[in-house]
C-alpha cells in the first residue's frame, strides 16, 4: 500500500538517501528573449473559476480562508466572481478587498460600463474584461460584431483607467477567433494603454504549438502584459501555459487542482511542478511550496472532492517507487528517478517494499530502518521470502515488518 503523501522521508525517515546532484542543463527551458519562463505572475482564480465547478458553494468564510492562504503562498493575483453575478458576490468581494492582502485583488466583469463601475466600487486592485470574440460567441452569445466589441472595449478600459485602476481585456474563445479581428482589437486596446490582454483557450481545444504561434504572433503586435487562460477538455493546460511562458505571455490564469467550468483549468500545483524543473530558483523563491498540500487539502474538502491518486506532487504515490531498478538507484542517487525534489513542496519519497517487485537493495534499507543487521547475502534470501508471499496475497507493510522480523529471530537463533 502507499503511505500519506505527508510522510517524511524515505520510508518515514528525514532526508535523502544522498544528497541531490545540482539540475543538469537538459532540463532547462529553451530559452530566447521573448521567453518568461524565468520570470512570470499568476492569477490564481479559485474564487472566480473554480467558483464555476460543478461542486463548488464558497461561503464568505471559505472565500476570506481560500484568499488569505493563496495570498500567503505568494500568488501575485487573486480573482474573484463579479459583482454582478449575486448581492453576496458583491459583499463578499469588498470583504476580501478590506483584508490587506499581499496579493492583489482582481475580479472578472463583463465589457459593459455598469460591470465596470460596480468592481470598482467593491474597491478591487484590477479589473479584467472580457468579451467573446469568436464567430460562436458573437452569434449564439452576445451578438456583437467587432466594431461594436472594438468600441466598447475602449469605453470601458478608458473608464477604468481614469480612476487609476489596473485593466486587462482579454478576448474569449480566442483560439476559434478570427485572427486578423483579434490582432486588431489586441492592437487598439494596447495603443490606449490596457495593462494585460488576455488569451482565453475556453473551450479547451488549443495545443502547445498553436499557442506558442498565437501568443508569439500577439507579442509583436502589443507592448502590454499577455495574461492566457487554459481550459483542460483535452488535458492540455498544463502543456499550454508553458508554451504561452515561452512565447512571451506574462501571467497565468491557475485555480487550485484546477477545478473551474467543466474540468476546469491549469492547476496551481500542476503549473508550478511544471515551472520548477526548468526554473527551480525563481519559483521557489517566489512561493511557499510547502503549503501546496495544505491549500489543495482545504479547496478539496470545500468542494466535497479526494485530491486525485496521480495529482501533480501532492497525489497520494506521487513519490512513491515501486520497483526493484528503481528503488536502488533512488536509494543511490534521487535524482535517477525523481525530475522534482519532493523536499521543495515539503513533501517526502516512499520506497514501496511489500510487493512482488521489490529489490534487495529496498528490503536492505527497510531491516537497517528498523535497526535490524544481516549481510546482504540474508538480505537477498529474505527478498526471495517476501516476493514468494506477495505471489499469493497482497502485503501491507505491517505484513512485510513482520517477515522481515521473523527472519532475523531465525537469523539470531
Amino acid at each position: 500500500m502507499c503511505p500519506p503523501p505527508t510522510q517524511n522521508g524515505t520510508n518515514g525517515t528525514n532526508g535523502h538517501a544522498k544528497p541531490r546532484a545540482a539540475a543538469a542543463a537538459p532540463y532547462q527551458t529553451v530559452q530566447d528573449f521573448l521567453s518568461n519562463t524565468n520570470n512570470f505572475k499568476i492569477i490564481e482564480s479559485t474564487l472566480r473559476e473554480g467558483e464555476q465547478f460543478a461542486n463548488a458553494y464558497f461561503d464568505t468564510a471559505t472565500k476570506i480562508k481560500i484568499a488569505t492562504a493563496l495570498s500567503d503562498f505568494g500568488v501575485e493575483y487573486i480573482e474573484l466572481t463579479s459583482p454582478a453575478a449575486s448581492p453576496q458576490s458583491m459583499e463578499d468581494l469588498k470583504a476580501i478587498c478590506g483584508l490587506g492582502l499581499k496579493a492583489k485583488i482582481l475580479t472578472h466583469v463583463r465589457c459593459n460600463m455598469e460591470d465596470a463601475r460596480l468592481a470598482i466600487e467593491c474597491g478591487v486592485d484590477g479589473v479584467d474584461v472580457v468579451i467573446g470574440t469568436s464567430s460562436f460567441l458573437r452569434e449564439h452569445s452576445h451578438g456583437k460584431d467587432m466594431a461594436y466589441i472594438q468600441k466598447s472595449a475602449i469605453e470601458v478600459i478608458n473608464y477604468i483607467k481614469s480612476k487609476g485602476i489596473e485593466v486587462r481585456f482579454s478576448s474569449e474563445d480566442s483560439f476559434r477567433s478570427d485572427l486578423v479581428d483579434l490582432l486588431s482589437l489586441y492592437k487598439a486596446v494596447d495603443a490606449i494603454g490596457v495593462n494585460r490582454v488576455g488569451v482565453a483557450d475556453t473551450v479547451g481545444c488549443a495545443t502547445p504549438r498553436q499557442v506558442f504561434d498565437l501568443v508569439r504572433t500577439l507579442r509583436g503586435v502589443v507592448s502590454c502584459d499577455i495574461e492566457t487562460h487554459f481550459h483542460n477538455d483535452t488535458g492540455c493546460a498544463i502543456a499550454n501555459a508553458h508554451a504561452a511562458l515561452e512565447a512571451g505571455a506574462t501571467h497565468i490564469d491557475t485555480s487550485v487542482l484546477g477545478i473551474g467550468e467543466r474540468n476546469g483549468i491549469t492547476p496551481l500545483g500542476g503549473l508550478l511542478a511544471r515551472m520548477i524543473v526548468g526554473s527551480h530558483d525563481y519559483v521557489t523563491s517566489r512561493y511557499k511550496l510547502a503549503k501546496l498540500k495544505e491549500i489543495e487539502d482545504m479547496v478539496a474538502e470545500a468542494v466535497e472532492i479526494n485530491v486525485p491518486f496521480n495529482n501533480p506532487i501532492t497525489g497520494f504515490c506521487a513519490f512513491t517507487h515501486k520497483a526493484g531498478i528503481h528503488a536502488k538507484a533512488i536509494l543511490n542517487e534521487p535524482s535517477t528517478y525523481e525530475i522534482i525534489n519532493p523536499a521543495d513542496f515539503g513533501m517526502s519519497r516512499y520506497i514501496h517494499f511489500a510487493s512482488r517487485l521489490t529489490g534487495w537493495n529496498a528490503i536492505k534499507s527497510r531491516v537497517e530502518q528498523l535497526g535490524l543487521t544481516m549481510t546482504d547475502d540474508q538480505v537477498k534470501t529474505l527478498t526471495s521470502k517476501i516476493k514468494q508471499m506477495a505471489d499469493i496475497r497482497p502485503l501491507a507493510i505491517d505484513d512485510t515488518d513482520s517477515i522481515i522480523r521473523s527472519f532475523h529471530l531465525d537469523l539470531q537463533a
